[in-house]
């Protein structure tokens, strides 16, 4: 990757930055066995750093909404 960080550094905007970068490589379809294998690894690492923060995120949010008393927390649909 062009800038590699410690993932607790990265915000959610540099992890998917970083990931969109990982899947534009591995679109091209010229990444030797080896290194796509790393960029895998890598993106699998950042996907779940974003979906941390995101659920974090809900929560917080969740938790603000509980706070005011006068709204509801929205409802997440989960894929099946």
């Amino acid at each position: 990757m062009a800038e590699e960080k410690n993932d607790d550094a990265l915000t959610f905007e540099q992890a998917m930055d970083q990931l969109e970068e990982i899947v534009s490589r591995l679109e091209e379809g010229d990444v030797p066995l080896e290194k796509a294998i790393e960029y895998y690894h890598d993106g699998m690492k950042l996907s779940k750093l974003c979906n941390e923060k995101l659920t974090n995120v809900q929560e917080k949010m969740v938790h603000i909404l509980n706070e005011q008393g006068e709204l509801e927390p929205f409802d997440v649909e989960e894929d099946k």
